[in-house]
């Protein structure tokens, strides 16, 4: 029996009439999910009694990449039907977010590239030892991020005949502009799959830390992280609708595709970490 949810949000928080533009539940929750992130890191930093600098800089380096990594991996993977050529004659729609939106297997390379950068010229550490505190609150900015998806009625599932489906708006911004609604079938809702899925990882990642302190076991929460985030996001691509025209004919959609890298390196991270965790006791 279905619950017929017919999901109405409007993806608008507000309008700003002098700015003449509004305001997303998207980008609420985006800033939200940062925000939420570098406090938590900082209570890390605080509890390692770390250098304040360090953090300063690390703040910089990760909001830079994680926007600028997400928006480029948009748009070479997902944007304007995989047109690379469209974004290197119009360089400006790249920095329209608001016309298109990011990717988060585009930001996680963004990231893993500010880090090795970051390593090298502030820390002098290993990228493990800054991403094994990193990643500790990530998985709740993702989780945000996945609740903004949701807003915007964009990145649902299949049809279906569960009771918690969704029905979503398919033309959502022809909706803002004053048409009528057209509601999709029955639908997974995967973006509180998603959100559920990294909500999880987020907690056993903070339990890993404060915890069991396995932080000193220089990689395992970065490996736990990585299975959590895109293992579970490659199985609930199963579920999703193909975002680009050219994936129908694919077998593995490109979240699957580009999530399989991160799974190999979180297995191995892991087992790695819990080889060093078994010789040290």
């Amino acid at each position: 029996m279905l619950l017929d949810i017919t999901w109405t949000a409007d993806p608008a928080a507000f309008y700003i009439p002098l700015w003449g533009r509004e305001v997303r539940w998207y980008g609420i929750f985006f800033g939200l999910g940062f925000a939420i992130g570098v406090w938590i890191v900082h209570k890390i930093w605080r509890n390692e009694k770390l250098n304040e600098e360090w953090f300063d800089k690390l703040f910089l380096y990760v909001v830079i990449a994680t926007t600028v990594g997400a928006r480029l991996g948009h748009c070479l993977f997902y944007g304007e039907d995989n047109d690379f050529w469209f974004y290197y004659k119009n360089p400006v729609e790249i920095l329209k977010i608001w016309h298109g939106g990011l990717a988060s297997h585009g930001g996680t390379l963004g990231i893993i590239i500010a880090i090795w950068i970051y390593s090298k010229k502030v820390t002098h550490r290993s990228m493990l030892w800054t991403f094994d505190r990193l990643v500790v609150p990530v998985g709740f900015v993702a989780a945000l991020i996945r609740l903004g998806n949701l807003m915007n009625h964009e990145i649902y599932g299949h049809p279906t005949d569960l009771p918690w489906a969704f029905r979503f708006i398919e033309n959502i911004s022809y909706v803002q502009r004053g048409y009528a609604p057209i509601f999709s079938p029955p639908s997974h809702p995967t973006q509180l799959y998603e959100a559920a899925c990294y909500i999880l990882t987020a907690i056993v990642c903070m339990w890993m830390y404060w915890k069991r302190k396995d932080y000193q076991y220089s990689g395992l929460i970065f490996g736990v992280f990585l299975i959590g985030i895109f293992l579970s996001r490659f199985f609930i691509e199963f579920l999703k609708n193909t975002q680009v025209a050219y994936e129908e004919s694919m077998r593995l959609d490109m979240g699957q595709i580009l999530s399989i890298p991160f799974i190999i390196a979180g297995i191995w991270l892991t087992w790695q970490g819990l080889r060093k965790k078994a010789k040290l006791k």
